[in-house]
């Protein structure tokens, strides 16, 4: 049995100013503080010797591995994507990096943020673009229903407001 697993769906491209810079702030820790640990500790553990039962080398070999390949995944991925800074001309309708605020059909509010697939954090109130829930909410304006179908029914929201600057500014 083979280890071949279907490619992933190609993502949206999209992101804002400040998905952007929250992911060259971890290609700069990554890059200038992390990685030059982590050699300081090869290089001290190359020095002891035998280095197939050194652990500090051994571990700090993978790590330098990983570092290099997330920073080498995140500037490419920075590359291709297309940062969005201009709020759309038609601010009455859901669209990219709007803050969306729903009504559930049991009276229950939650505010969403909607951004691209790098940058989601559902915690946060971010949802990416390419979920279900923000593709139903696309182009739609106040009190338009919002209809997710899933595995356990039909959830219904309504949307409320729609602001792109965060809500309290």
């Amino acid at each position: 049995m083979g280890r071949w697993r279907a490619p992933r769906p190609k993502g949206s491209t999209y992101i804002t100013p400040e998905g952007a810079e929250v992911l060259r702030a971890e290609v700069r820790q990554l890059w200038k503080v992390e990685r030059p640990k982590v050699t300081d500790v090869v290089h001290e553990a190359a020095k002891n010797g035998d280095r197939s039962e050194n652990g500090d080398y051994i571990y700090g070999k993978k790590r330098l591995r990983e570092i290099d390949s997330r920073v080498r995944f995140l500037t490419k991925r920075l590359e291709a994507l297309t940062i969005v800074e201009r709020i759309p001309d038609d601010t009455t309708r859901v669209y990219f990096g709007a803050w969306v605020t729903l009504e559930s059909e049991d009276g229950n509010t939650v505010c969403y943020r909607i951004v691209g697939p790098d940058e989601f954090n559902v915690q946060d109130g971010k949802i990416s673009m390419d979920s279900p829930l923000a593709r139903a909410m696309l182009k739609k304006q106040v009190d338009d229903e919002v209809v997710i179908r899933n595995e356990q029914g039909e959830q219904v929201y309504y949307i409320e407001k729609i602001e792109y600057q965060k809500p309290g500014r």
